[in-house]
């Protein structure tokens, strides 16, 4: 269908839209927490539920940023507008990182040190998760209105280039973390390479 054809119906999408303000956002992205905590208590992530709480807690991280990713080539290609809430998105899949990480020290490693450095030299998923939580939290530092209008808009834009390469990262974290070749983090990883494919292309035509 071209892309004229879709106009009057994402015109009336972006009416709609105009009247769900990002709160809306952040509480609905704050739900998968608070099933995983509800599962938790009633003993739903089975005997040993720290591995699944991190791995649930991981891929929800990944959807989010993935989604803030997606904000603007949908607008470009299907002229849908979600740009108020792109940051909402990638704060939120800021936060899952980090409490994924955070279950990972706490409740998985129980904050042995040793062993925490001893897996980022040894194991290259969590090298490379670690580097993708890294390269995000001057993202998360720099998300904020003040945050723009003091870097000026051009050098703020730069910095938020780090959500491609972090993001890829998450993917891969992913991909390698499962040790086998299931299809979801494939999707996940085919999504963010994908993405990253629209945006170079665009790139070489200007």
């Amino acid at each position: 269908m071209p892309v004229a054809a879709l106009m009057p119906v994402a015109m009336r999408v972006n009416r709609g839209l105009r009247h769900v303000p990002t709160w809306v956002v952040w509480i609905g992205g704050t739900l998968p927490a608070l099933w995983l905590v509800w599962r938790l208590v009633q003993g739903g992530l089975g005997p040993d539920p720290v591995r699944p709480l991190e791995h649930e807690l991981g891929i929800w991280s990944l959807r989010f940023l993935i989604a803030a990713l997606c904000v603007t080539p949908l607008m470009r290609a299907l002229g849908i507008n979600l740009i108020r809430y792109r940051r909402a998105l990638g704060v939120l899949g800021f936060g899952y990182a980090v409490i994924h990480l955070l279950v990972w020290l706490v409740l998985d490693i129980q904050l042995r040190w040793d062993e925490v450095i001893r897996d980022l030299i040894k194991r290259p998923y969590i090298t490379i998760g670690m580097l993708g939580l890294v390269l995000l939290v001057p993202l998360a530092v720099t998300s904020t209105d003040r945050a723009i209008r003091r870097m000026g808009g051009a050098a703020w834009r730069r910095l938020h280039l780090l959500a491609w390469p972090a993001t890829l990262a998450g993917a891969a974290h992913y991909m390698m973390v499962v040790k086998a070749w299931p299809p979801e983090p494939m999707v996940y990883l085919g999504i963010v390479f994908a993405l990253i494919a629209l945006r170079l292309g665009r790139i070489r035509r200007l």
